[in-house]
């Protein structure tokens, strides 16, 4: 998958987004960022970070997907696959429903997808390097465009959304005490069951994740 890389940028998720819609790029393509100004978050949050971050977004054909994904579990299934990259360097990541990643109780990472006509769009932003305010941060030495490489070499495999969610299932036990904030449901976790396909059982309804 071809990289293009800059020095600073306001959002590497919008200028890809931005991109694909003017048809000057297409998939699959990844950007990736020392440096962005304004990172898109969960609910259009902002992503606040620093240089030494990563910030990341890539585009692939919807055909390049498992068969078995619900598009609507995609942050689930490409938020793992990085999880798994990070547990080499922390063995305590986990990934929390439906798209951040965390060390023990602290976030160092979210993961956002977006449909754009018929490509994927998924952004990544990861705390590498400490941050002020006390943030949590993976604290490791390594190069984004090194771990970009990893991950993107991760994913190309594309294992089944089956395989992956077997292993999202071990760890959702871990999110139970957590706040969820999607649509009408803004409370803990701890009665959800979570489904097969990625998505959670609140009393009697399919929630899915919506990012």
């Amino acid at each position: 998958m071809e990289i293009i890389y800059f020095d600073v940028i306001d959002s590497t998720q919008s200028y890809l987004i931005n991109e694909l819609e003017a048809k000057r790029l297409k998939a699959p393509i990844a950007i990736l960022a020392s440096q962005q100004t304004n990172g898109i978050g969960s609910r259009d949050n902002q992503w606040v970070s620093e240089e030494g971050n990563f910030f990341a977004s890539f585009a692939m054909p919807l055909s390049y997907l498992p068969d078995d994904l619900k598009l609507a579990s995609a942050s689930i299934y490409f938020g793992f696959l990085m999880s798994e990259i990070l547990k080499d360097i922390n063995s305590a990541v986990w990934l929390k429903w439906p798209n951040d990643i965390y060390i023990a109780e602290n976030k160092i990472a979210g993961v956002i997808t977006k449909k754009i006509d018929n490509y994927l769009v998924c952004g990544i932003g990861i705390n590498l390097v400490g941050l002020p305010g006390g943030h949590m941060s993976l604290e490791a030495e390594i190069e984004p465009l090194g771990l970009l490489k990893a991950y993107l070499k991760n994913i190309s495999k594309f294992p089944k959304w089956k395989q992956v969610f077997s292993k999202v299932q071990l760890e959702f036990h871990k999110s139970k005490s957590y706040y969820l904030n999607i649509e009408k449901y803004q409370d803990v976790i701890e009665d959800a069951v979570l489904s097969n396909d990625g998505s959670l059982i609140i009393n009697g309804e399919k929630v899915y994740s919506l990012r």
